[in-house]
């Protein structure tokens, strides 16, 4: 039995051809691979000495040879293979263990450029790999350093390797040139060729708009189906999840979750997680819950602890709590999960749970409990890029990452926001981001007193809010008010005032926004232009 190792990252790669040695299993290398494994004493055969060529063109050609590619690709159970590797004097191999130069890496980093992203763009690695997975019935193909372990195992168990591994080897291989082509092209497609600047430092945001958009996920599982039940679906992530996202998560407990679900706690994870930074003075250290129900906040708030906060977004909405999904910033402890567990709820996230509130939801074992670690920067760590399918086409946006400080308000009436006022305005602008267009939000204390979500017309949505928070108890008398768009008449400004609010956010930009201000200042109300707005479809 022969392997063959050619390895950029060289993880692992010591103890793996020791344990292949002590086996009996011949060893034959490149460059590099070679002389570290010749170093560690073992007896290694390079390919320039199997192939009778030397490496030439640095590195470039050194194993698109018949004498590799032969010994890879020759099906064993076929006499007329067999027989002519015999009359070229061509050796099988049996295992290889490739992984390819670092292109998505090289590319990623300060100051990469042109000439970098192409040295590293590799040839014969992934012709190699496409090659013994094409031949998996006889040829073992290792691409990442985590199948190390089940190759060994099977082979110091059986000699050999199983059929079963062998094929799931072989589509992990394939699966890997896939995301390397896809890397290959993503960044080529994004080059604008003027032929004296193809030094220039790569810059990743001009790459998300490439000629070419090729993106790879991960099946995390099956669902039983999809937002109906004569939907099949099926859930994906990305080959590299950044930390604190939803594909991140563990689930403790409770019933497998399901499209529905996972599109709803997304919404409630991604909004609470906007909570977490000191700029906003009293929002610095608070604890926020976000209550979803279809992929709308029906209840939002911060508070100084996980229960207090729990507490307030549940009076915006309890007929919309119902059953909707929980997220929370902070821990969980055993005074929030006893309040919690008192309603319907289908999905309860958190950084983490106390054993006490763990107890506290075993009777309640159809409860699904999503534990998602937050990084200390959680609030820096975000999606780049969105995505929305349209009929045979995709349509590609950088994120809504951007965030308001105090500094960006324009404040355009003659009457000042408070200092209690301007906090809350933030507060509001920060859920109105994860509020369905058009979208209006009524907030006072850190706490959303009436949500109006996704209208044909902003009249309808300030209408809907001020009744949701009439049907809650809720007095919007001094409330602050966000609109994710401008007000393109005053009669919206007008219904939001005459529900209570004492001070509005919204855009700007319309161009009957003098209208809207001379209102305002009539109706004796303080309001602010953030110059951005959140449409959210």
């Amino acid at each position: 039995m022969k392997a063959l190792i050619s390895v950029s990252d060289k993880t692992g790669i010591v103890e793996l051809a020791r344990d292949l040695h002590a086996l009996g299993v011949g060893l034959i290398s490149t460059g590099g691979t070679a002389k570290l494994l010749a170093e560690q004493g073992l007896p290694v055969t390079e390919v320039a000495e199997v192939t009778g060529f030397p490496e030439m063109l640095d590195g470039r050609v050194k194993t698109l040879h018949p004498k590799v590619h032969g010994g890879l690709l020759a099906r064993r159970d076929t006499p007329e293979h067999m027989a002519a590797l015999k009359a070229h004097n061509i050796d099988t191999i049996d295992l290889l263990i490739v992984n390819l130069y670092p292109f998505e890496a090289t590319v990623a980093k300060p100051g990469c450029t042109l000439a970098d992203a192409i040295e590293n763009i590799d040839i014969g690695g992934p012709a190699m790999v496409r090659s013994a997975a094409k031949n998996w019935k006889d040829v073992g193909i290792v691409t990442d350093a985590s199948q190390y372990p089940a190759v060994m195992a099977e082979l110091k168990a059986n000699g050999k390797l199983s059929d079963k591994l062998r094929f799931a080897l072989s589509v992990a291989a394939f699966n890997r040139i896939s995301q390397y082509d896809g890397a290959i092209s993503n960044y080529l497609s994004s080059v604008n060729f003027e032929a004296e600047k193809l030094s220039e430092e790569y810059v990743p945001e001009r790459a998300q708009f490439s000629g070419q958009f090729n993106e790879q996920y991960v099946k995390v599982q099956d669902l039983r189906y999809g937002e109906n039940s004569h939907q099949q679906a099926a859930w994906y992530r990305d080959l590299a999840p950044a930390a604190g996202s939803l594909a991140t998560g563990i689930q403790l407990q409770g019933k497998e979750l399901s499209y529905n679900n996972i599109a709803d706690a997304d919404a409630a994870w991604e909004c609470v997680k906007s909570f977490d930074t000191g700029a906003n003075g009293d929002l610095s250290q608070s604890a926020a819950c976000v209550i979803v129900k279809h992929a709308n906040p029906c209840g939002v708030a911060v508070g100084a602890n996980p229960l207090e906060a729990y507490s307030k977004a549940f009076q915006t909405d309890p007929t919309s709590a119902f059953g909707g999904i929980i997220a929370f910033n902070r821990p969980v402890d055993k005074s929030t999960a006893e309040a919690v567990s008192k309603q319907f709820v289908e999905v309860l996230m958190a950084p983490d749970f106390s054993a006490e509130a763990l107890d506290v939801f075993k009777s309640k074992v159809n409860v699904r409990l999503m534990k998602i670690a937050l990084p200390a920067n959680y609030g820096d760590v975000r999606n780049a890029l969105e995505t929305k399918r349209v009929g045979s086409g995709l349509l590609l946006q950088s994120a809504d990452n951007h965030e308001l400080a105090l500094a960006d308000l324009k404040i355009v009436t003659v009457k000042q926001p408070t200092p209690e006022e301007l906090h809350d305005l933030l507060f509001a602008w920060k859920v109105a981001k994860f509020v369905k267009s058009n979208a209006i939000v009524f907030c006072k204390n850190g706490m959303t007193m009436g949500v109006g979500a996704g209208q044909m017309s902003r009249l309808d949505s300030a209408r809907i809010a001020s009744i949701k928070a009439d049907a809650a108890k809720l007095s919007l008398q001094n409330t602050v008010v966000a609109s994710d768009a401008f007000f393109p008449f005053r009669d919206g400004l007008d219904v939001v005032v005459e529900a209570g609010a004492t001070c509005v956010v919204q855009p700007g930009g319309s161009m009957r926004d003098q209208e809207v201000i001379d209102a305002a200042n009539e109706r004796g109300v303080a309001m602010v232009f953030t110059g951005v707005r959140h449409f959210r479809h």
